[in-house]
């Protein structure tokens, strides 16, 4: 996995908390109902949010950047898919609070995330991008990941067909018969807090 410096000023990263909920969706609202980013239609509520929360931490992080006491931005990685054999890949997904982009969040977020996923014991990251999203693939880039494959057409958001490009991060190599990564839930030391 690629070093990057961190350059995150002002802000602390801590892990997620349910009552996280409300801050997460006001952050996501704008981009599911503003742009094609997300393939979602209707923006989930506070009580969706939550569940989401406390659904993904069981097994994975989900991390947040706070500035003086207000979340500015969040990251977190899902199963891959759910058949058994994927279970040493895992998708990531960052947002950052419009008013507070461009800042290096993303690639902060990132860089505690992929470590967190590389303690507990995970081989491969993936994050699929709405394509065009020029911001998304050089943050993307910039940690490491290589554009891997497009899904053409695959989605319909703001009156066009949206392509989804995939890229992808070996995390670590791990042996022809490696242990199941930790869960998240039972082993919250995979994440140091520094």
């Amino acid at each position: 996995m690629k070093k990057l410096s961190s350059r995150l000023v002002g802000a602390a990263i801590r892990v997620a908390r349910a009552d996280d909920a409300d801050d997460f969706a006001a952050i996501y609202r704008p981009i599911v109902e503003n742009t094609f980013i997300s393939f979602e239609e209707t923006a989930p509520s506070a009580a969706d949010m939550m569940q989401r929360i406390v659904t993904t931490l069981e097994t994975h992080p989900w991390l947040v950047a706070e500035e003086a006491g207000a979340v500015i931005a969040y990251a977190y990685a899902t199963p891959h898919r759910a058949r058994a054999a994927y279970r040493w890949s895992c998708d990531v997904s960052v947002y950052v609070a419009a008013h507070a982009r461009r800042r290096g969040l993303a690639s902060d977020l990132y860089r505690r995330l992929l470590a967190t996923l590389v303690n507990q014991g995970f081989a491969n990251a993936f994050a699929g991008i709405a394509l065009p999203n020029d911001a998304s693939v050089g943050v993307h880039e910039r940690m490491g990941f290589r554009a891997i494959g497009v899904y053409p057409r695959v989605g319909l958001k703001k009156g066009a067909w949206r392509d989804v490009g995939w890229w992808g991060l070996p995390l670590q190599d791990l042996s022809e018969a490696p242990p199941p990564p930790l869960t998240f839930g039972s082993n919250p030391g995979c994440f140091e807090i520094r």
